[in-house]
């Protein structure tokens, strides 16, 4: 109900505001070029009623807190938002508080705060803030209170971003996690691996004594978001990283992002003493090994104070890992977490793995649960298992991973993959919002009733030892040198809703939608409503042209780029997109039920139950968990092979429908940035077309069925799909 509510209001609140009104009654001028650079923090003047009120709310800035690095910070971007979006000269920063101040401070700095004021902020933590307009030593002030700088800093974005999008300022928020972060794959040559948008924006071989003025930027655009932490380097590690020369270039770094909040965090190549030779074995249980781990952290914590920590990626994709040593993931964790403790570190352990033996065959969807729920309970409280939101892989759509709910004694936190590695790259518009809040929402039902939700559990839902468990959400960064950050002007609406989400799990992907499209492309509802309403649509549309009714993995081979469901002569069988749709004369779909893999018995038995019977899965999971005859009857009326060809078709009519609607917002959005994105959903509209035809040409000639009366043949013979190759495709693993 709330996240019902929150929708609804903030669709009022954006059909009632200044810009739109302005814009039904008075014609306004094409507006000016945009390059996409500032994403959401374009600070555009706001139309003539708002203006006059945000110049009556932000006459001057008193800052009554201690000056720090972060609540300059704070004034700095006040000064910028209030002066771009008043179309005049910043507010100066004052000493007195007068009538019309914006007054930023801590229950510290402001003794005469009204006490159920100072009650209302004691509940908000350390990052919380509150936002009030109210009186202080008897003058009309709008207030921004919180218990920390950094709580100062939250707020003066949060009343930023109300004031950009026209909407009322929440009157008080705090966090839900602890760790909100994202993870960059970015390597030290700067190749960023499934990174859409060019090279990394971590310039090494600059490092450390020239930063460039992108860093600030990119923590401003963080913390507009209140992202506190970011990993620098590629899950794939390399032992370079944690060489005193890249140490010193990790912690250039971690002084520009401080000030904003976030932590700077690496990813450790579990066999780093060894491949650097000063050790002869990486095995956790070494004593020389641990040793030289507690040395190297000591090292880092000496150039890095604030350093948050190691993610792992290990025994996983030929990467090492304690298992090489008949240890366990827990005695890998367990060891480095040792190390960083007195630091007051932390190691984020991924949960993705699968048998590292070729030829074995098994279910991938099982493995990370078989691995890891046994050792529930056994890691140390510094470590977070890093869990990927469904167990195979990123795919378009996935039931959510059964570990959620299965760990009540370890804290599990979500990973999810901004940038879209199969979602057509940074070419085709998917918002991802819609998929994150899918996971979130989704019921695991652990409990004797319902519930509670996978976001409930990131939140904590369960204790440890009577103590609240840590919580968080990392997400794969989208972000490169393109100018505009993320390739796509509308994937930068991924990086701000997984950002928003990690603030509050719990909230609506419609209303993140809303705020992005209002900030991004101004407050006019002939811009934001087409907008939001393409947004809601697009990653429904790409899950209907690439991977209808559950299948998955079918994209081509290493760069996971277009079609390629007859791909069956790579060395694992679970590289292979013939081992997940399992397509033959009998039907298609892997079977995950006590009939198959029994994958099932993972999940909750109410759950697991549900998902048994194929006339009660939910039709998108239906062939993530079923094998069915092509003859199998659909709710639809169709056949099962009728209904792929179905959704193949309508997800082709759906990008053309993107297509079309965006066509008609030339003349009101910026005449670069529509013919930039303008190209990329032409480019959509072949993509689609091409999954269409190519998957429907090999499914016939598996099935030997005829197409549905009326529907178009692929224009190609099937050879002529499988001759099509991607040898150069960006962000090749």
């Amino acid at each position: 109900m709330h996240k019902l509510l929150t929708t609804v209001l903030a669709a009022l609140l954006l059909a009632v505001s200044p810009g739109s009104a302005s814009a039904a009654t008075h014609p306004v001028a094409a507006p000016a070029d945009e390059d996409g650079y500032n994403l959401w923090l374009r600070y555009q003047p706001l139309a003539p009623p708002a203006q006059a009120k945000l110049k009556g709310q932000a006459r001057s800035i008193v800052l009554t807190a201690a000056a720090t690095p972060t609540t300059r910070a704070a004034v700095a971007e006040l000064q910028r938002g209030v002066a771009g979006m008043g179309g005049g000269p910043a507010p100066a920063q004052a000493t007195a508080i007068a009538d019309g101040a914006l007054v930023l401070g801590t229950t510290a700095s402001l003794p005469a705060l009204d006490a159920a004021l100072k009650t209302e902020l004691s509940r908000l933590g350390s990052e919380g803030y509150l936002l009030r307009a109210t009186r202080l030593q008897g003058r009309p002030v709008t207030l921004i209170a919180a218990n920390t700088d950094i709580g100062l800093l939250y707020g003066a974005f949060a009343w930023l971003r109300a004031t950009a999008a026209g909407t009322a300022p929440v009157a008080a928020s705090s966090p839900k996690l602890q760790l909100r972060l994202l993870n960059h794959w970015d390597n030290l040559d700067r190749h960023v691996e499934r990174g859409y948008a060019g090279a990394s924006i971590w310039d090494w071989w600059a490092l450390p004594e020239i930063t460039d003025s992108r860093y600030t930027d990119y923590a401003r655009a963080n913390a507009s978001l209140g992202i506190n932490g970011t990993v620098l380097n590629n899950v794939n590690s390399k032992p370079e990283v944690l060489t005193p020369a890249y140490i010193a270039k990790a912690a250039a770094v971690a002084d520009v992002l401080r000030p904003y909040g976030i932590k700077v965090f690496l990813s450790a190549r579990f066999s780093t003493p060894l491949e650097l030779k000063e050790t002869d074995t990486a095995d956790p249980l070494s004593p020389a090994v641990q040793a030289w781990w507690k040395k190297k952290a000591d090292e880092i914590y000496r150039t890095i104070p604030d350093f948050g920590g190691f993610l792992v990626k290990a025994n996983s994709e030929g990467q090492p890992g304690p298992q090489d040593y008949h240890r366990s993931h827990a005695d890998g964790a367990n060891m480095l977490a040792a190390a960083l403790a007195p630091h007051h570190g932390i190691v984020m352990w991924r949960a993705f793995v699968y048998a590292p033996e070729a030829g074995k065959e098994t279910d991938r969807a099982r493995q990370a649960y078989e691995e890891f729920k046994p050792l529930d309970g056994k890691f140390a409280a510094n470590v977070m298992v890093q869990v990927k939101n469904g167990a195979i892989d990123f795919q378009p759509r996935e039931p959510f991973h059964p570990l959620f709910g299965a760990m009540p004694n370890t804290p599990l936190m979500m990973e999810f993959q901004i940038t879209k590695e199969y979602l057509g790259f940074s070419t085709d518009i998917a918002y991802l919002g819609t998929m994150f809040e899918e996971v979130l929402e989704s019921d695991t039902m652990q409990g004797a009733g319902k519930g509670p939700t996978v976001a409930q559990i990131i939140e904590g839902a369960h204790t440890l030892g009577g103590q609240p468990a840590a919580t968080g959400m990392a997400g794969v960064a989208n972000i490169g040198v393109d100018r505009n950050w993320t390739g796509h002007h509308f994937d930068q609406a991924n990086w701000y809703a997984f950002g928003r989400l990690a603030w509050n799990p719990q909230a609506s992907a419609r209303a993140i939608a809303i705020e992005w499209a209002a900030q991004t492309f101004g407050n006019d509802a002939r811009v934001t409503t087409p907008v939001v309403d393409m947004l809601m649509l697009s990653r429904e549309a790409v899950v209907d042209y690439m991977t209808p009714l559950g299948l998955h993995h079918m994209m081509g081979t290493a760069h996971h780029h277009g079609p390629a469901p007859w791909v069956n002569d790579l060395e694992r069988p679970d590289w292979n997109p013939v081992y997940y749709h399992r397509a033959a004369r009998d039907g298609i779909g892997f079977d995950r039920t006590a009939s198959g893999t029994n994958a099932l018995e993972q999940y909750a038995p109410a759950l697991a139950r549900l998902y048994a019977d194929p006339r009660t899965t939910p039709e998108k999971y239906l062939l993530w968990f079923h094998h069915l005859p092509w003859t199998y009857a659909m709710p639809s009326g169709r056949t099962l092979w009728a209904e792929i060809i179905h959704h193949y078709d309508r997800g082709v009519a759906a990008a053309r429908d993107l297509q079309t609607r965006w066509d008609a917002l030339r003349g009101v959005v910026d005449a670069r940035r529509h013919a930039e994105v303008a190209q990329r959903l032409r480019r959509q509209v072949q993509n689609a077309q091409l999954w269409r035809n190519a998957c429907i040409a090999y499914f016939q000639s598996v099935s030997g069925l005829p197409l549905p009366d009326g529907v178009a043949p692929p224009p190609q013979p099937l050879e002529y799909y499988k001759g099509i190759h991607f040898p150069y495709a960006p962000g090749r693993g």
